[in-house]
């Protein structure tokens, strides 16, 4: 298979289809084409899907009607160009479909570039714009880490501007859970961590709770106030039990995920004391790029995202080559049977 698109149900996200597409057809002025070389897949890009629809992000990369192209994070290079900008061999990291190949209309602004394509003309900024990106070793961490660090980066800063004694976060097992987690730690917040039976164990090992809570036993938690609770998971009926198990003391509650994804037809309860508040990250990087521009922000995530990745060994790469080891790889997400110490990077050949 020369090329191929890994297409979702938009329906059922358990249900994909692989299709082959020809990288040699005809490309239009100022359209280039360019090969994914590799990407990072986690339950972050199963969000995507979930909420796909409400934020917008089936419309990144046009599919069959029904079906679509879950984004991912990783790196692509120019093979065919008719777009200026975009000369053969340049590589960008940025968005992707899970695919082999994708078209882009890409255009230099400033020390980056544009995806400027009508259909993402409305879509958030953050997300069509695109770095120049010579291969580096620590490339599959990049792919891995950096857009969910930065979302975990972005909540900690905005749950910084009050004073915090305990953060309870929901699928803590997910990867930006688990970096806020550290942020939050080094503030010397106390972080208690929810999640299913079996990943307790391998949560205890990475040391980054100060203690971990099965989902059963919500309604008996207990937390000094002022508490903030974040919520990864989008499961209505987690929130009602943690805002009702803390009561007065639960002072901020902000939705942010959805890898609970099956969740989201599932009955809306009444959720008592403070109201629920939507954390879109784009938001707070408009914010903090006005406040100290986007090098200075930049800079910011790249200091204490290498000081995770070192202080954190216990988290492995894992590797995955070829549309049938993404499919699979995808389904393990998609199951919620993915490693909460396992990152995985796809190369698509």
């Amino acid at each position: 298979m020369r090329g191929w698109d890994l297409l979702v149900d938009r329906g059922d996200l358990t249900k994909t289809t692989l299709v082959e597409v020809d990288p040699d057809a005809a490309l239009a002025p100022g359209e280039a084409l360019l090969a994914v070389e590799s990407f990072a897949l986690t339950a972050n890009n199963v969000t995507y899907g979930a909420v796909g629809d409400q934020i917008g992000y089936w419309r990144f990369f046009p599919a069959p009607a029904g079906q679509g192209r879950i984004p991912v994070w990783g790196f692509a290079r120019v093979v065919r160009t008719h777009a200026p900008d975009a000369p053969v061999g340049l590589r960008l990291f940025g968005y992707w479909p899970m695919s082999s190949h994708t078209i882009a209309r890409l255009e230099r602004r400033g020390d980056g570039y544009v995806e400027i394509s009508a259909h993402r003309a409305e879509l958030p900024p953050t997300y069509n714009a695109y770095q120049a990106a010579p291969g580096a070793p620590d490339d599959d961490w990049r792919s891995l880490l950096r857009p969910l660090f930065m979302t975990s980066f972005l909540l900690d800063d905005q749950l910084s501007d009050a004073p915090l004694k305990t953060l309870v976060l929901s699928s803590a097992s997910s990867k930006t859970a688990l970096g806020l987690a550290w942020l939050a730690r080094r503030r010397g917040v106390r972080v208690v961590g929810l999640t299913s039976p079996a990943h307790i164990a391998v949560l205890e090992r990475t040391g980054l709770y100060d203690d971990v809570v099965a989902y059963a036993d919500v309604p008996a938690l207990k937390a000094d106030g002022p508490a903030a609770y974040v919520d990864f998971a989008g499961r209505a009926a987690v929130t009602r039990d943690v805002h009702t198990a803390l009561g007065a003391a639960l002072t901020v509650s902000l939705g942010v995920g959805l890898t609970h994804w099956d969740a989201r037809t599932a009955p809306r309860p009444d959720i008592p004391g403070v109201t629920p508040v939507f954390f879109f990250a784009p938001d707070r990087i408009r914010q903090r790029a006005k406040d100290w521009g986007m090098a200075g922000l930049d800079s910011r995530l790249q200091a204490v995202l290498g000081d995770f990745i070192r202080e954190n060994a216990w988290l492995k790469l894992r590797h995955h080559a070829g549309p049938d080891a993404l499919r699979s790889l995808y389904a393990e997400v998609v199951a919620g049977r993915v490693r909460p110490d396992e990152g995985h990077i796809v190369r698509p050949a």
